[in-house]
């Protein structure tokens, strides 16, 4: 390959490009490239040209792309919690005076069950509601939802939900309330600092239970005044492990009876099936009286109070009912 002084030249070992400046021999030529001269054999340097239409010098091979990219490894999430549904709440902090102090709450919902699940959730602070939402939640899900001031969790908002299978039709809804008192949300976030964990978490359901096959209404008839009616073990009806005292799920049709008519019909079931408890000797019961005002779940307690065989009774809490029933333990 013939070259002149002054003619343009690349290195073909590191692309570097410069320019004849002078021949040595035959074999050697003088070369200045970024400002540096020295001497290069002829056999390793060209004329730029092949590089400026290709990009490349003639004796570099491109490289070839690989036959197959590598396949990412797919790792399953594991589950954070047990299995079930639940409310997680992280602390969020703020610094005051040197110490840090929490600011608020941020509310997630975690799906744990290998199946979406649709909820709606509504928050309430006096009976007003502050957050509503709702959707569809994928299995092993984490759904950030909203919120709440650590003030507001002074005031005790209610936290209602209700979860429902996607999947499976033949399952029953699941709903309840939350409520956290002041004591308990001091002990949560105590803890938590101490065991330096970032959240603290509340299960809602565990699983959705089947639904319960319609039981046929019976017509209701008042009692008669100023007597009892002696229930014994020939009725042959069976006692109830758990009475629902709203009324939709006693009668097919309320219309036309006034309030004090409705409760009547509430609190006469109520002691139908505490007499059938009895007389089967049973252990415990529960009595879902609902929220509301309180007006039904106080007469019932009062006829609790009344009953001699009720050892006692607890209005608490539940993942299931929230705070809209009563569980009751005999004593005989």
């Amino acid at each position: 390959m013939k070259f002149s002084i002054g003619d343009k030249i690349v290195l073909t070992r590191s692309g570097e490009e410069g320019h004849v400046t002078a021949f040595i021999d035959k074999k050697m030529i003088e070369v200045e490239v970024g400002g540096t001269v020295f001497p290069v054999y002829i056999e390793d340097i060209e004329h730029p040209y092949l590089k400026w239409f290709t990009g490349k010098t003639g004796k570099k091979k491109a490289q070839s792309p690989p036959e197959q990219l590598p396949i990412e490894k797919i790792t399953e999430r594991k589950q954070r919690l047990a299995k079930g549904v639940y409310l997680l709440f992280m602390p969020v902090y703020k610094t005051e005076e040197m110490e840090e102090v929490v600011d608020h709450l941020k509310v997630h919902l975690l799906n744990e069950l290998p199946q979406p699940v649709k909820f709606v959730y509504d928050v309430r602070i006096d009976q007003k509601s502050e957050f509503k939402h709702e959707g569809t939640l994928h299995a092993f899900g984490n759904l950030y939802l909203h919120g709440v001031s650590y003030t507001d969790m002074n005031d005790q908002p209610r936290f209602h939900w209700q979860l429902t299978d996607t999947v499976n039709d033949k399952m029953e809804k699941a709903e309840g309330i939350l409520r956290i008192r002041p004591a308990k949300l001091f002990e949560h976030i105590t803890q938590m600092m101490k065991n330096n964990e970032p959240t603290f978490s509340y299960l809602l359901i565990e699983d959705f239970s089947p639904k319960k096959k319609p039981q046929p209404v019976e017509k209701y008839e008042p009692p008669v005044k100023n007597k009892f009616v002696t229930v014994t073990r020939r009725t042959i009806e069976p006692p109830k492990y758990e009475v629902d005292l709203h009324i939709e799920a006693l009668l097919p049709n309320k219309k036309g009876l006034t309030n004090a008519e409705i409760i009547k019909v509430q609190l006469d079931t109520l002691q139908h099936y505490l007499q059938l408890a009895i007389v089967h000797r049973q252990s415990s019961m529960v009595v879902i009286h609902g929220l509301g005002k309180g007006k039904l779940r106080d007469e019932v307690h009062a006829i609790l109070k009344q009953t001699p065989e009720v050892g006692r009774y607890k209005n608490e809490w539940s993942g299931r009912y929230g705070f809209g029933a009563t569980e009751i333990h005999f004593r005989y």
